[in-house]
C-alpha cells in the first residue's frame, strides 16, 4: 500500500508540473511589442492619447532660419526633481553581454544562430520649412494635402536597406494645427508617413523645437509615430513612457535608445503637464537613464542635441560632456543641433571597446539662408557583436556628405526645387542654381569644409 501511495503521489506531481509549464511562454515581455517592415523587434510604450487639442499661437512665416534656435533655457518640470543616480556599473561588460543574446534561439536549437552583425544609418536635423511644406502641397495636387516624396526622390536609395535607421525629426509632425515655419514649426502629419517609407525605423524626437505647438502639439506628435509604427524617442507622453527605454533587436544585437536636448528655446511644459523632456544640463537624470539602457541593452544609442548653431567647430559642451555619456555607457552618440557638420572619432571605453560619436551631422532637408547649413552627413557603419565576449564593435564607419538645394529669384520670392542630394550627384549646374550661390556656395568651399571638419578615413564622397 505504502509502494502505491509513493507512485500515487509521483504521477500527480508530474501532471502538475506539465500542466504549469504548458501555461507559461518563455519568451515573457511585459513591454508591448511592435514588429516592424524589417527583421527586427521593437519595444515601446503606449502614448496617451488624451492629448489637447494645439495651441492657438502662431507666428510669423520667415525663411531665415540661420539666427533661429539661438534662446537657451532652464530645464523644464521634469528636470526640478533629478532621479537617482543609479549604481556604477561593474567593469564586467564582457560576461554581462553574452548574456543578452536572442532568448528565441536559446529556447529553440533548431533556429539558425543570429549573425551578430547588423547595419546602422543616422542622418541630421530633417528642418521643414515653409518653402518646402508649400512645395509638397502644390505636388500633391489638393489644397492642405502634402506629397514630400519630392524632396527625396535623389537620396532615397542611399536610405534603403539599413538594420537600425534614424532621423532626427526637428519639427513637431501635427494635424491639429495649419503648418508653420521659423520661429515654431508645425510639419503636416504626412512627412511621419513619409519618413517611414523612405526606410527609417527610428526617429529621435530631442530638439529645441519639440514645444514649438505646445504640449497639445507633441502629444499628437507621438500619437501620429505610433500610427506610422515608427520607434520614437527623447520626447515622451509621460513619466512612464520616459522609464520606458524604448529597445530595438536585430540579428542577436540589442539596441537601446535616450536622447536629450540643449533646451526647449525657453518654451516650458505647463504646470501639471504629463509630457517628460530632458536636458542635458540635468546630468543625474541622463546619466541615470543611460545608465539604465546600458544594464538593458548591448548598444545604447544616445542622442544629443547640442553644439553652437551655424558653427562647424565643437563648443565647450561638446567637449566636456561627451566623454561623460561615454563613461556613463553610451556607445554611440549623434549629435545634430548646430545645423552646421562638426567632427567625429572614436573613444575609448572601460571595457577595452570603443565608442563612436558623431559630433554634428548638421541638416538633412533644409532651406536655411546660409552656406554651411546646406551641407550635412549621413553616418554610416556596421554593429559587429563578439558572441561569446558580447564586446561590441563598429566597422566600416563613413560620412557621406548631403546637399540641400533650393532656388529662387529673390530672398521674400518663392523659393521652389527644394530637395537633397548625395554630394557625388551634386553638379556644377546644380551649384549653379542654387539660390545661396551669391553667398559663396560653390564646390571648392564645400570641400574646404569637408577637408576641415570630417576625417579623412571616415569621409565617403559616393
Amino acid at each position: 500500500m505504502k509502494s502505491f501511495k509513493i507512485r500515487l503521489t509521483a504521477l500527480i506531481c508530474s501532471a502538475v508540473t506539465a500542466l504549469s509549464l504548458a501555461g507559461c511562454g518563455n519568451n515573457i515581455n511585459s513591454s508591448p511589442v511592435k514588429k516592424d517592415q524589417s527583421s527586427s523587434s521593437v519595444t515601446s510604450s503606449v502614448t496617451d492619447k488624451d492629448a489637447s487639442k494645439a495651441s492657438k499661437d502662431s507666428s510669423k512665416s520667415d525663411k531665415d532660419s540661420s539666427k533661429g534656435d539661438k534662446d537657451s533655457s532652464k530645464d523644464d518640470k521634469d528636470s526640478s526633481k533629478s532621479d537617482k543616480d543609479t549604481s556604477s556599473k561593474a567593469d564586467t561588460d564582457s560576461s554581462s553581454k553574452a548574456d543578452t543574446e536572442s532568448s528565441s534561439h536559446k529556447d529553440d536549437p533548431n533556429k539558425p544562430e543570429p549573425s551578430y552583425k547588423a547595419s546602422l544609418l543616422c542622418v541630421g536635423d530633417n528642418l521643414i520649412h515653409d518653402n518646402i511644406y508649400l512645395e509638397a502641397e502644390k505636388k500633391s495636387g489638393q489644397k492642405g494635402k502634402y506629397d514630400f516624396s519630392f524632396a527625396y526622390e535623389h537620396i532615397k536609395d542611399y536610405l534603403k536597406g539599413f538594420d537600425v535607421s534614424i532621423i532626427n525629426q526637428e519639427t513637431v509632425v501635427t494635424d491639429t494645427m495649419p503648418a508653420k515655419t521659423f520661429p515654431t514649426f508645425a510639419t503636416p502629419k504626412e512627412m511621419a508617413a513619409q519618413v517611414k517609407a523612405l526606410g527609417f525605423n527610428a526617429v529621435s524626437m530631442c530638439n529645441n523645437h519639440v514645444l514649438d505647438a505646445g504640449e497639445s502639439g507633441l502629444q499628437r506628435s507621438l500619437q501620429i509615430w505610433d500610427e506610422v509604427g515608427m520607434l520614437h524617442y527623447g520626447a515622451y507622453a509621460d513619466q512612464a513612457d520616459f522609464d520606458n527605454i524604448k529597445t530595438m533587436e536585430v540579428n542577436g544585437i540589442k539596441f537601446a535608445f535616450v536622447g536629450y536636448m540643449e533646451h526647449t528655446n525657453g518654451l516650458k511644459l505647463p504646470e501639471g503637464s504629463k509630457a517628460v523632456v530632458c536636458t542635458l544640463s540635468n546630468e543625474a537624470k541622463v546619466k541615470a537613464q543611460i545608465q539604465k539602457a546600458d544594464k538593458i541593452a548591448d548598444v545604447v544609442v544616445v542622442s544629443c542635441h547640442y553644439g553652437t548653431e551655424i558653427s562647424n567647430e565643437l563648443n565647450a559642451q561638446q567637449k566636456t560632456l561627451t566623454p561623460k555619456l561615454v563613461e556613463w555607457g553610451a556607445d554611440l552618440i549623434i549629435g545634430t543641433q548646430a545645423h552646421a557638420l562638426s567632427t567625429c572619432g572614436y573613444i575609448d571605453k572601460k571595457d577595452g571597446t570603443k565608442a563612436f560619436v558623431f559630433y554634428g551631422l548638421g541638416n538633412f532637408l533644409n532651406t536655411m539662408y546660409a552656406k554651411n547649413s546646406l551641407i550635412g552627413l549621413m553616418g554610416e557603419l556596421n554593429v559587429v557583436k563578439d558572441k561569446d565576449t558580447g564586446k561590441i564593435s563598429f566597422e566600416n564607419v563613413k560620412c557621406i556628405p548631403v546637399i540641400s538645394h533650393f532656388e529662387g529669384e529673390t530672398y521674400r520670392g518663392e523659393w521652389r526645387n527644394c530637395q537633397i542630394y548625395p554630394y557625388a550627384k551634386y553638379t556644377d549646374a546644380l551649384f549653379a542654381k542654387n539660390y545661396c550661390i551669391r553667398d559663396g556656395f560653390c564646390r571648392s568651399y564645400v570641400d574646404s569644409i569637408l577637408k576641415k571638419y570630417v576625417p579623412k578615413q571616415f569621409l565617403s564622397i559616393e
